[in-house]
């Protein structure tokens, strides 16, 4: 019952809300002189030993014991507690005309048999003698009443009166109001529990990667000593012309590379070199004719947007701002995180709303949830949505948090109202393209843009696959148009409006970025940015670049201005499969990718500055986003779980 001073504020919160002034006063009034002390064990018993008795309010006495046999009436139970309690108050009574005996109050004892004789008598007849007790000239020394006289018999009876109340305290049914203050309690207690257990989990994952770097690196060590071996055996047998020199050296603390002119007579020996070169070949202390040794490198040639670069021993391409050695990334430095344990299957998408205070996640399953993370915000909205089918694509309306928009593989699109907890419409794209790969809201009009494709195999997007773009009114919620794409046109993976609403960006499985004027209905511009397909693609936060994401793991920032140049990339050749999903932050400054690790990378755009890494979850994450005003990120994961982290 430690939750009973919370449960007595919500009532009176209710009754002020109410406007029940003189119900709030006969509240009040009532809990000044509460009998039952909260239900509070301790309290009841200095009430009858240290009040009661020792003051001789015999009536109030009386009047405990009455209030409890009222309550215990209503109970299940009641008869065998009733009776129970009956003898506890027979007692407690003879304790009081002991102790009143003890202190020469013969008078409290004949008052008391004045006013409560009666209903002793017919409650149990062994009170008779207890009636000749005030004529007794030592009570305490007579055979009949000597034992209520002894230290053991009361220390005794405390003990029962403990037990007993301790025992209808735990087995009476606790209302509804006072469960409330339980789950609340136990909630606050499982969430600290979570975020104890997440940084243990965290601190065990970090250290388990320290290990398997150590591991990585002894085995590189071990290759680089047995590579080092054969290249030295090989440049033995190559012409002296071959290549003069190959040195790295450092002036005013900048790397130079310098490269001598191969001998004409020995170009084709010196191509054979360059293309073993490209196949990551390691030249380690190679010595050159004027005695220099050269540096480990590796010297390696990116073809398509990207341009040709030179990859340092650390990973990191200089050339064209491409990066790798992201297990290399220093961990965000977290405000706080929370993880959300409501699903039961692999997170397939997790969104924002509009004002960032509700948050929408998918799983494989079927399920979409609909919750909170910011425990002052109201949890009215709170949801859970079964769609019967895999969820591919989510979408908050842009003006509010009102809708969310559902896409599922089986050509449904679900219009889910979340003040009123109910789907609103439920519509079907065509039998030809059944699968919606992507649904976006205009951030202007009330219409919404689908991205459908002809077929899908659950996990993946099928480049095989054909599009449809059609543009749907919100008020009507019937399709307007469809916007042109040709002849066949490979699936659309992607969409993004522009801050107006009137240019809509979509991305395709063949690598192309298509450009829609809204107003018109006409594709604008086009190019081909990946020689793959693309997964994600999003305008920049000042809206004169667009990034897209790869199937194979690049990322490339293309300017609006200057069509076909890139502005800046990113190349990363881990879990490329599992890289599907980008989001900018607010600023437009980090971008945070999904990731077959464990952790996803934050990367610095347009920065030479180092990107950062996620803290961990168990398994690969498998969505992510940002907040639209704050650095809060989501990320969702194949261990079921979604987590909110605020970073500094």
């Amino acid at each position: 019952m430690e939750n009973m001073q919370y449960a007595e504020e919500l009532v009176r919160e209710f009754l002020v809300f109410r406007g029940f002034t003189n119900t709030l006063q006969s509240f009040e009034n009532e809990l000044a002189t509460d009998v039952g002390r909260g239900f509070q064990v301790d309290k009841l018993l200095d009430l009858i030993f240290s009040v009661y008795v020792p003051k001789f309010q015999a009536e109030k006495l009386v009047g405990l014991f009455g209030f409890f046999k009222q309550c215990l009436s209503s109970s299940s139970t009641g008869t065998v507690l009733l009776a129970s309690l009956s003898k506890l108050e027979l007692s407690v009574m003879r304790y009081y005309i002991v102790y009143a005996v003890r202190s020469g109050r013969r008078d409290k004892v004949l008052e008391f048999f004045g006013t409560s004789g009666n209903d002793l008598m017919r409650k149990d007849q062994d009170w008779t003698p207890w009636f000749a007790i005030p004529y007794v000239k030592s009570p305490s020394t007579d055979p009949h009443f000597r034992l209520y006289f002894s230290k053991e018999w009361y220390e005794a009876l405390r003990v029962a009166v403990r037990n007993f109340f301790d025992e209808i305290f735990n087995g009476t049914r606790i209302p509804a109001l006072l469960s409330i203050s339980l789950e609340k309690n136990t909630i606050s207690r499982l969430k600290k529990e979570i975020k104890q257990l997440n940084s243990k989990l965290a601190q065990l994952q970090a250290l388990l990667e320290e290990k398997e770097g150590q591991l990585c690196r002894s085995r590189s060590h071990a290759a680089s000593a047995t590579d080092a071996s054969i290249a030295q055996s090989t440049s033995s047998t190559l012409s002296s012309g071959v290549l003069d020199e190959i040195i790295v050296s450092s002036r005013d603390n900048q790397d130079t590379y310098s490269h001598a002119t191969p001998n004409p007579d020995n170009r084709l020996l010196a191509q054979d070199l360059v293309d073993a070169a490209k196949a990551k070949f390691d030249l380690e202390s190679l010595p050159t004719p004027s005695g220099h040794v050269t540096t480990s490198l590796n010297l390696c040639s990116e073809n398509g947007a990207g341009g040709s670069s030179l990859m340092l021993q650390d990973g990191t391409i200089e050339t064209g701002r491409a990066v790798e050695g992201e297990e290399e990334f220093p961990e965000v430095k977290v405000d706080f995180q929370e993880t959300f344990l409501g699903h039961t299957s692999p997170i397939t998408r997790c969104r924002f709303s509009a004002s960032g205070n509700n948050i929408a996640s998918a799983s494989m399953d079927g399920t979409v949830r609909i919750w909170t993370y910011d425990s002052s915000t109201s949890a009215s909205r709170n949801a859970t949505i079964y769609c019967g089918a895999e969820i591919m694509s989510l979408d908050w309306e842009c003006k509010s948090d009102r809708l969310l928009l559902i896409g599922t593989a089986y050509g449904g699109i679900k219009a889910w109202n979340v003040d009123a907890k109910r789907v609103v419409c439920d519509l079907n794209t065509t039998e030809a393209f059944p699968s919606v790969l992507d649904l976006k809201c205009s951030p202007v009009e009330p219409i919404f843009v689908s991205a459908a494709a002809s077929r899908h195999v659950s996990g993946y997007i099928d480049d095989s696959a054909f599009a449809s773009l059609t543009v749907w009114n919100m008020k009507t919620w019937k399709a307007m148009t469809v916007l042109p794409l040709g002849e066949d046109p490979p699936a659309i993976t992607s969409l993004c409006f522009n801050h107006n609403g009137k240019i809509l960006a979509a991305s395709a499985t063949d690598g192309m970025i298509h450009m829609f004027d809204m107003s018109a209905g006409l594709q604008i511009t086009g190019w081909p940015a990946h020689d793959c397909g693309i997964r994600s693609i999003l305008f920049g936060a000042d809206e004169t670049s667009i990034f897209s994401l790869g199937t194979d793991g690049k990322v490339l920032e293309w300017s609006l201005q200057k069509q076909g140049h890139v502005l800046w990339s990113i190349n990363s050749k881990s879990s490329s499969h599992l890289r599907h999903e980008m989001a900018l932050d607010a600023n437009g400054r980090r971008l945070l990718v999904t990731s077959g690790s464990v952790r996803a990378p934050i990367y610095q755009v347009r920065s030479r500055e180092s990107g950062l890494r996620t803290l961990p979850h168990s398994a690969s994450v498998t969505t992510v986003d940002w907040h639209p005003t704050l650095p809060i990120f989501l990320t969702g994961s194949a261990d079921n779980s979604v987590r909110v982290t605020s970073i500094l």
